[in-house]
């Protein structure tokens, strides 16, 4: 197979396994360790070259350090020092300790046990803070306890990626090996960081006098490399260069570019490392191990979950924010997969089950997640009692309020909207889930208290009865649809008053049932434009009037814009959002002499915005307006209306 044909079979079979996984909200990494297993050369056998595959693979795992480098921060790590070097660093000694400990009763050598203590050790930081935030539970304690937990596991990597490979040396010769293993990285990392850090910030200001965002983007890829094959030069791994990479290049200004620009290499090298794991997966020799697969699964599970939760427990937290981080964390996670490919000369059968068992506990993490709760309020008595103490408090909170405004979020936007609430003398109820701004804002006098607004209870509790408006200050529009949700449910006359980014979700959280949904983007773009129109000698008034008129057109002026290379970010699911694009009418064209209404181009769900005629642009033009050649025609809906409508003004 040549290389080209490597690539392709690599880029197609991938492609079409993550779409496949993405559609059942499973993890792309899951995607590709499936396209390893069936491409491999124990399946369909369709990849004879794994070596060429596995040698560009390890740049995966180079630029995946070299992004947890990037992240490392200091105040990050003493800020949360309780949580990272306590429950953290206990969670993986003993976690390594207790696997290492049963694989041995099995006539596992312990230096394998360690090895494997580490993989399993691991918990997936891609998954889980994915879950986090799609629950909005990153602030809440056990949210905080996994990111924690999370953040020592990918520093403990680092040390293991030393460690590991000596493990498999003759014991005569290990305590010596391992010890020149450790001088080495001790001296390398001192002497790069010491120098390291100097000499970073000034190389940086100088290729960033090139104004090239190609030459940025070689000096990232320069740097990490280099770093890379000094410590490999050294004896030890390329993933250790790359982590203290990102580490120099993290104190410096550049951090948040360097991160855009590494992550398309990281990302798609990542993947290919990840189908050079799937490839070593044997289907014909798991078959005859699927009990012992099943019994390390359950036996990973419980101990992992085991250990987080009565970790937890006994550092202070609740019972049920125990079994809560215990639930989360018991899973194997990808820098499993990275270890596992440092251990040398393991039994086939060892690594098959290991291998199985991370791929497994990864595919079932999600649903652990989602029956977490339904496991804590089945076996926590006391959570129950907790819950009710927290409804009691909202509702002592509300207690006496009538017309009264509930305030779903007390962030930013929820605290300046109370401040102008307290200077009208209106009563407000706020409800926040994150514990130290609730405790901050309510020794300050704010009538705030801790609540998870996603749940009926809780705005029942604040007094959605008698409240006379439901402000949704956090821009969540899966949140915002939940509390819609319970306000239909209960008091459907009640106005609720949505926050969104910009205008994607306008129609979505209107038919929900929002009142007023008020759009940041264009929020913005309004005020600009008033200043703008002050300065330049347009008459308040006449600003005024302009302004209220584009709000009480649901901001139909402002719908959409034109999408260009830079907007290639702008979000995941583009195809579900309006744009614009401009339409010529050529000679010939099908659109010439028609009017607007004949046309017809709303059974298209699109819309004309405006007309430029002669170098004169009128916006919302008349449904009588008829098309001359060399119109330029701007129609505004979905890529695939404007597509169509396209096809009709142009095409005959």
């Amino acid at each position: 197979m040549s290389a080209l044909s490597l690539v392709l079979l690599l880029l197609g079979a991938s492609v079409l396994a993550v779409v496949i996984f993405r559609r059942f909200n499973l993890p792309p990494v899951l995607g590709y360790l499936f396209v390893g297993c069936v491409i491999g050369p124990h399946a369909l056998n369709l990849m004879n070259d794994v070596y060429r595959a596995e040698h560009l693979a390890e740049f995966g795992v180079v630029f995946l350090m070299f992004s947890i480098g990037l992240e490392f921060s200091l105040p990050k790590l003493y800020a949360m020092k309780r949580i990272v070097f306590g429950l953290g660093m206990l969670q993986v000694l003993l976690s390594m300790t207790l696997v290492a400990g049963l694989v041995m009763l099995f006539g596992v050598t312990w230096q394998l046990g360690i090895a494997l203590g580490g993989v399993f050790a691991m918990s997936s930081t891609a998954v889980l803070t994915k879950l986090l935030v799609e629950r909005q539970q990153l602030d809440s304690v056990h949210g905080r306890e996994i990111m924690g937990v999370l953040l020592f596991q990918d520093l403990a990597v680092v040390p293991l990626l030393v460690i590991i490979p000596s493990l498999t040396q003759p014991p005569e010769k290990l305590a010596m090996l391992l010890a020149v293993a450790l001088f080495k990285a001790v001296v390398v990392l001192a002497v790069i960081l010491v120098f390291g850090q100097k000499l970073m910030r000034k190389w940086f200001h100088f290729v960033a006098r090139a104004k090239s965002s190609e030459v940025f983007v070689l000096n990232v890829l320069l740097i990490t490399l280099s770093l890379a094959t000094l410590t490999e030069l050294a004896g030890l791994s390329l993933a250790l260069g790359a982590f203290v990479a990102g580490m120099l290049i993290s104190e410096t200004e550049y951090k948040l570019q360097v991160e855009e620009d590494i992550k398309p290499f990281r990302d798609v090298l990542m993947g290919l490392f990840f189908v050079t794991i799937g490839v070593k997966l044997d289907l014909h020799i798991l078959v005859g191990l699927w009990w012992q697969v099943l019994l390390a699964l359950l036996a990973l599970l419980l101990i992992k979950s085991l250990v987080v939760g009565l970790l937890s427990w006994r550092l202070g937290s609740s019972p049920g924010n125990a079994i809560r981080s215990g639930l989360w964390l018991c899973a194997g996670g990808e820098f499993g997969f990275v270890l596992l490919g440092e251990i040398i000369n393991m039994p086939r059968e060892i690594q098959q089950v290991a291998l199985t068992v991370l791929v497994l506990s990864m595919l079932i993490a999600p649903f652990i997640v989602q029956y977490s709760e339904r496991i804590v309020v089945r076996f926590v008595a006391s959570e129950w009692m907790m819950r009710s103490m927290q409804l009691t408090k909202i509702a002592a909170q509300s207690m006496g309020a009538e017309k009264h405004v509930i305030l779903c979020g007390f962030g930013r936007s929820g605290q300046y909207l109370a401040r102008f609430l307290s200077q009208e003398n209106i009563t407000y109820v706020a409800l926040d889930l994150d514990p130290d701004r609730v405790r901050e804002a309510a020794a300050g006098g704010e009538n705030v208290v801790y609540g998870d607004v996603g749940r009926k209870e809780a705005l029942l509790a604040a007094g959605l009865m008698r409240a006379s408006v439901v402000i949704v200050t956090v821009s969540d529009t899966q949140l915002a649809e939940k509390v819609l949700h319970y306000v239909q449910e209960s008091r459907p006359d009640l106005p609720v008053v949505v926050r969104t980014f910009d205008e994607r979700d306008m129609d979505r959280l209107t038919r929900a049932g929002a009142t007023e949904v008020v759009p940041e983007a264009l929020e913005a773009s309004l005020m600009l434009a008033s200043h703008a129109l002050v300065l330049v000698g347009v008459p308040i008034n006449r600003v005024l009037k302009r302004i209220r008129q584009t709000r009480s057109q649901r901001y139909s002026l402002l719908r959409g814009f034109y999408r260009g290379i830079s907007d290639r970010d702008y979000d995941d699911d583009d195809e579900h959002h309006p744009r614009l694009h401009s339409v010529l009418l050529a000679s010939g064209s099908a659109g010439i002499g028609q009017t607007l209404d004949a046309l017809n181009l709303d059974e298209l769900d699109c819309e004309v915005s405006a007309i430029r005629r002669r170098g004169i642009r009128a916006l919302e033009p008349a449904p009588e307006t008829r098309l001359e050649e060399g119109d330029v025609v701007v129609v505004l809906g979905l890529p695939e209306a404007v597509t169509a409508a396209e096809e009709r003004l142009l095409q005959k």
